[in-house]
């Protein structure tokens, strides 16, 4: 969440960064500018009325020693009158901090500076490309058509399993996913310096609080129950990412500033179910409601947060550099990031089957942002507790990356080539019907 004393202090400062994202939001700061002066003032009110109330018991004490047992219980009364006082004030004050912080929770955080403004993702910055669009000399097949004729997927069964949306995969098609998962994951953590976790798959609502995910979007994840237990539907959610339990692990830590930076990447399936609203009956591997993906987070000093964010935007893009993929980075304008991000980099690929660029990795820094939701702090050298930046990033997302793959390495003859980096993990150079 964004820092309450900026809020007081430069509110047209905030309402005018707010008002870039083109969201609306700028009613909610005036509802929380409002609220927060009245919490202030009920606030001040119960103070004065409870050291008012500590004056009397410390009068009626004397009174009492001095045996003055009339003018005792003349102040008693008063006490009495006070305490429905204290009793009413610290209702307000208690209905206006919840109030107060919900407000606070609705409203998404400030883009940086460097961020170029516009209202949607026709006015995002492409930042760079690598390498050049395939060529062919045959009319490239869609991944759907590949994966048919190859078997790597079973669209068909996976529909009869689960409904629209999810994939079967098989045999070669299973071992490719895995490939690509596994080269992923070590080349994260044996060059890029990221230590492994295998995180739960459930969260607490707390947990998508921290990152942003509630309470905005909290009808577009899978809430779970306990059994025919309908009082625990809500209690754990689905992870939509592992940036979820991965940037939360050191929630309500105040960690020292030599355990920084924390570098963490996880693979996880991920679940999501808003899917559903763009298409997902579609058949294929674009949108989908569970989906893998390696996942990177770090938790930094504030004044390494940029270099470290341009740092993850590279790791990233490794993977697609080593894999022969051509793909951009694009620099999201103000009207189309994330709601706790302050700066984000999309890393599209290009997937020639279908003619477009597939956004494959998301990579942000959210600042302070989530590490306020959570209450992560570092204590520095000099003593202070500090918020560090929190950045997250796809490491990369599948199965797009498996779309551009499989598109990319088609041959006339239907085969389809492995890239030499997976070939370790495939045991074979094609993929053949």
């Amino acid at each position: 969440m964004l820092d309450i004393k900026l809020i007081r202090e430069k509110p047209d400062f905030v309402r005018a960064r707010l008002a870039t994202r083109h969201a609306g939001d700028e009613q909610k700061l005036d509802r929380l500018l409002a609220i927060d002066q009245e919490w202030r003032r009920a606030l001040a009110e119960l103070e004065s009325a409870q050291a008012q109330r500590k004056k009397l018991a410390r009068e009626i004490g004397e009174l009492l020693t001095k045996e003055q047992g009339r003018a005792a219980e003349q102040l008693k009364e008063q006490t009495k009158a006070l305490k429905t006082k204290i009793d009413e004030l610290e209702a307000k004050v208690r209905t206006l901090e919840a109030e107060r912080k919900s407000l606070l929770l609705q409203i998404p955080n400030l883009p940086h500076e460097s961020v170029p403004m516009g209202r949607d993702a026709s006015e995002n910055r492409v930042v760079r490309e690598f390498g050049t669009k395939p060529q062919f000399n045959f009319q490239p097949k869609t991944h759907v058509e590949l994966c048919e004729k190859l078997g790597l997927i079973d669209f068909e069964r996976a529909t009869k399993i689960s409904g629209s949306g999810f994939i079967l995969f098989t045999g070669l098609g299973a071992k490719l996913e895995r490939a690509l998962i596994q080269f992923m994951l070590d080349l994260h953590t044996s060059k890029h310096g990221y230590k492994e976790i295998s995180p739960p798959y459930l969260v607490g609502p707390h947990c998508m609080e921290g990152v942003g995910q509630f309470p905005k979007f909290v009808d577009q994840y899978y809430a779970v129950r306990e059994g025919l237990d309908e009082s625990t539907l809500g209690k754990l959610y689905l992870i939509p990412t592992a940036e979820t339990p991965l940037a939360n692990i050191h929630r309500e830590e105040i960690l020292s500033e030599s355990q920084l930076p924390i570098r963490y990447c996880a693979y996880t399936p991920c679940f999501r179910c808003e899917a559903g609203a763009a298409g997902v009956s579609t058949r294929g591997l674009i949108r989908v409601h569970q989906f893998d993906k390696v996942e990177l987070v770090k938790i930094v000093p504030p004044e390494t947060g940029y270099q470290e964010l341009e740092s993850m935007v590279n790791d990233a893009e490794k993977v697609l550099q080593l894999l022969g993929l051509h793909y951009r980075v694009v620099l999201l304008c103000t009207g189309d990031m994330g709601f706790a991000s302050a700066k984000t980099y999309d890393i599209e690929v290009w997937a020639p089957g279908q003619g477009a660029y597939l956004e494959v990795s998301s990579v942000s820094n959210c600042e302070d942002y989530q590490a306020r939701r959570m209450n992560l702090r570092y204590k520095t050298a000099s003593g202070h507790n500090v918020f560090p930046h929190i950045l997250n990033g796809s490491g990369t997302a599948l199965p797009r990356l498996y779309v551009a793959l499989l598109e990319t390495y088609q041959q006339e003859d239907g085969r389809v080539m492995i890239p030499e980096v997976l070939r370790p993990y495939m045991g074979c150079e094609y993929l053949s019907p």
